[in-house]
């Protein structure tokens, strides 16, 4: 089974994720700051999900799983007005960086990326 790991605050959002990873197979877990993702990517995981609004320095953490971790998927989303903050994720290292829209209504194709 693919993992992925999720950097968000949001309880709301993190249950419609949870639900769609379900759905498609795949494990879902979330941190609450980049420190605690950094410990959960082991076992291996397929991808890393950022909520760009979270309030836990989600570009640090961008950072962070970049350091260790240079191939892995990192895919954030954010509001689609916060052009300048999508322009420091992907400066980060985020590999894709879309409005919440955007991922919401591709969440399935995002999540099946990370099965095995």
């Amino acid at each position: 089974m693919g993992r992925v790991v999720a950097l968000m605050d949001d309880l709301f959002f993190q249950m419609k994720l949870l639900e769609t990873a379900k759905h498609v197979g795949v494990e879902f877990k979330v941190a609450k700051n980049g420190e605690v993702l950094a410990g959960m990517l082991e076992p291996p995981t397929k991808l890393v999900i950022v909520d760009l609004n979270a309030k836990s320095d989600p570009l640090a953490t961008i950072g962070q799983v970049r350091a260790t971790q240079k191939e892995l998927p990192v895919v954030a989303f954010l509001s689609h007005v916060q052009t300048e903050l999508a322009a420091k994720a992907r400066a980060a290292g985020s590999t894709e960086v879309m409005p919440r829209s955007v991922f919401t209504q591709n969440l399935a194709r995002i999540l099946e990326t990370a099965k095995d």
